[in-house]
């Protein structure tokens, strides 16, 4: 479904991802887990092409791109597509109720009948358990609503794909319970997912690989018991002390 192969990105001097290889297969949920500043956000938004690499191919279903040479902008715009992406702080515009934020999309992207749009839209809120919130502005939810909004959004392109960068760590605590089990739900049904998030308990109950990043490197990977459990990596290990995992 996702494979990367030798990307780099750099920010002027900055390497950020340093020859990164990566696959993720159809169905799969990916965790990413690392400190601040190992490139976890940065790798995420290349496979979304919010970032452009330097170097490297990534492939998503049967579209690739190959960052050695120019890319047109129209092709990178249809390889966007494949993927939704759910943000840390929302990005839901102020203006529109929850249901015209998640039909935004098919709407004005896939030219979508707003009729059809509204009701697809509707039916993505009420699986996310916002049904009763169709007509609600977003200063009027609390961030968990906002961030459910945000998946819904993130699903009603009919994406196979969906990357979610650190979806609780705006939330206050007893708000997250309630966006991990949207994940989690998401995740029964086989949506193909790669999360970025500090959420350990999660990652071991829903991975089905982890992936522990450090200065742009992948430095491990494997099932949530071999990482948070049975780690060799002395690397891996100093930061899971330090998170208390």
């Amino acid at each position: 479904m996702i494979k990367v192969n030798q990307l780099n990105k750099y920010f002027g001097d900055l390497h950020v991802l340093k020859d990164i290889d990566m696959n993720v297969n159809r169905g799969e949920v990916v965790v990413v887990i690392g400190p601040s500043g190992s490139g976890k956000t940065t790798l995420l938004r290349s496979l979304n092409i919010l970032e452009t690499p330097e170097s490297g191919e990534i492939t998503i279903g049967e579209r690739s791109l190959d960052f050695s040479r120019p890319q047109k902008k129209k092709q990178l715009v249809e390889f966007r597509k494949q993927t939704g992406m759910v943000f840390q702080n929302h990005n839901l515009f102020p203006h529109l109720t929850a249901v015209q934020n998640v039909m935004e999309g098919p709407v004005t992207v896939q030219k979508t009948p707003k009729t059809e749009a509204k009701k697809k839209a509707a039916d993505i809120l009420n699986k996310v358990g916002l049904g009763d919130k169709l007509d609600v502005y977003p200063h009027q939810l609390s961030g968990g609503q906002q961030q459910r909004v945000g998946i819904a959004r993130a699903l009603a392109t009919g994406v196979e794909v969906i990357l979610f960068d650190e979806p609780t760590s705006a939330l206050d605590p007893e708000l997250v319970a309630d966006v991990l089990d949207v994940m989690k739900e998401l995740a029964e049904e086989g949506m193909t997912m790669v999360v970025v998030t500090h959420e350990m308990k999660f990652a071991e109950e829903v991975a089905d690989r982890v992936i522990f990043m450090d200065q742009g490197t992948i430095v491990e990977e494997g099932t949530p018991d071999e990482v948070f459990h049975s780690t060799k990596e002395p690397r891996t290990q100093q930061f899971l002390q330090r998170i208390g995992q």
